[in-house]
């Protein structure tokens, strides 16, 4: 099937007539007497293609094609016109038009040019197609959770890294927002470039100026070298600047300036260094809020949420995504310190718990239980049972895996664990190989 073929043409007989020649070769038509009404068939997923009049009043050829190269680079766009000439080509082709064709032109000829340009077209779409599924399925393994917050979360991160404005990625601590950062660089056309990532609240405010915009030799004392700032730094690349709430006024001034020209002047320099970059900021509060008390300036925010994003706390996710959370993060634990996978817990105290640290919390909560400690509160993990129903043998072995685990957690010599367990040292020995629990060198001796 053929690409439909978005006709303009301001004259209505040579508007009719192409249209039918088009047709008859097998082609749907949108006949449009103008760029205005041509913009209803214009989408970036659309199977089109473009072929238009160079001479028409308002708005020419040249400015269908800027539209529609704006709408989606890779829709090809073919001029047409009685009036051509080598100079006007050159040009139709350096703008990105896909070919010119002069009237008056042969119909096999119009028909064979449209073939390649929907043959391109259907090419590209069939490419994003696969790279979109590909992509779909690498951040479903990069961002977690199956939740109706974090599906949509996935989907505007993928379409958000096609485009290069700049992104403010609002959410309460610990909610994953430098990871959805990354993913927004990582996914993205500038994933070649570096990812450059600053704290704004880690930094004294005497020093983030120079963090970000670098400094000559003397700029200030003890200025004895140049610095390159991260905004230099972050040159074709994505700067991340997290918690960009805490940045001092000063330097948002200055950042505001980087924003709107793509320049930066280091501290103490007199020449202005152009830079390529797309920023993304990070922000657990309000910036609005924090505007009109002053703390913030009021266009900087408007620069910064050119695209806004907000991550959703953990407990507006839902049980499934907390167990899912939990189980990867203990799995992950467990492998990295070499420990056996610890008997699944009593969910109920995992997902009645509000979570307000989110998933650092969480995190923390699934490193405790992976050394065989309550993943909330500090004592031992008595009342843990498996989460499926498994037998009584089972859960018994699960219990004195636990005992042991608490028991070593006391510390002490190996004779002295064995004596308040009430059990021989040998015995001792035996179990901790049972349930894969060390204490080092001790147990050998």
């Amino acid at each position: 099937m053929a690409s439909t073929i978005i006709l303009i043409d301001d004259d209505e007989e040579v508007l009719e007539a192409l249209s039918e020649t088009l047709r008859l070769g097998g082609y749907g038509v949108e006949p449009c007497s103008s760029l205005m009404a041509a913009r209803d068939h214009l989408a970036r997923e659309a199977d089109i293609v473009v072929l238009s009049d160079v001479r028409m009043p308002a708005r020419d050829g040249f400015a269908v094609l800027k539209e529609v190269k704006s709408v989606d680079v890779d829709i090809p766009v073919i001029l047409i016109s009685g009036h051509a000439d080598v100079t006007m080509a050159v040009e139709a082709m350096r703008r990105g038009a896909h070919d010119f064709i002069e009237k008056p032109a042969d119909p096999a000829y119009v028909l064979e040019i449209l073939h390649r340009a929907s043959a391109h077209r259907r090419l590209v779409l069939d490419h994003r197609r696969l790279a979109g599924n590909v992509s779909a399925r690498a951040i479903e393994h990069r961002i977690l959770g199956s939740s109706h917050p974090m599906k949509r979360l996935r989907e505007l991160v993928l379409a958000l890294a096609e485009v290069d404005s700049t992104v403010l990625i609002q959410g309460e601590t610990g909610t994953g927002k430098e990871l959805v950062a990354r993913s927004l660089h990582d996914f993205g056309p500038r994933n070649r470039g570096p990812f450059i990532a600053i704290n704004c609240a880690a930094l004294p405010a005497t020093l983030i100026e120079s963090e970000l915009f670098g400094h000559e030799p003397g700029a200030f004392i003890g200025a004895k070298e140049r610095r390159i700032g991260k905004i230099e730094q972050a040159h074709r690349g994505t700067l991340f600047l997290d918690e960009i709430e805490s940045m001092p006024l000063e330097a948002q001034t200055r950042l505001l300036r980087v924003l709107q020209e793509r320049r930066v002047e280091r501290l103490g320099g007199v020449k202005e260094i152009p830079v390529d970059i797309r920023v993304i900021a990070a922000t657990k509060a309000d910036l609005s809020a924090i505007a009109k008390s002053g703390q913030f300036r009021e266009d900087l925010v408007y620069r910064l949420a050119v695209l806004p994003l907000e991550t959703p706390p953990l407990r507006q996710r839902g049980a499934d995504d907390i167990l899912l959370l939990f189980r990867h993060f203990v799995s992950e634990v467990a492998a990295r310190m070499k420990r056996p996978m610890p008997p699944e817990i009593d969910p109920t105290p995992l997902l009645s718990h509000d979570w307000p640290g989110n998933i650092r919390e969480l995190r923390n909560a699934a490193e405790r239980a992976a050394m065989g400690f309550p993943p909330l509160g500090s004592g031992p993990m008595v009342s843990a049972i498996t989460i499926s129903a498994g037998t009584l043998e089972t859960r018994m072995a699960a219990h004195e895996k636990r005992e042991l685990t608490h028991a070593l957690a006391e510390g002490g010599t190996f004779e002295a664990i064995a004596e308040r367990l009430g059990v021989s040292r040998k015995t001792l020995y035996l179990k901790l190989r049972t349930h894969g629990l060390s204490r080092g060198a001790d147990f050998d001796s």
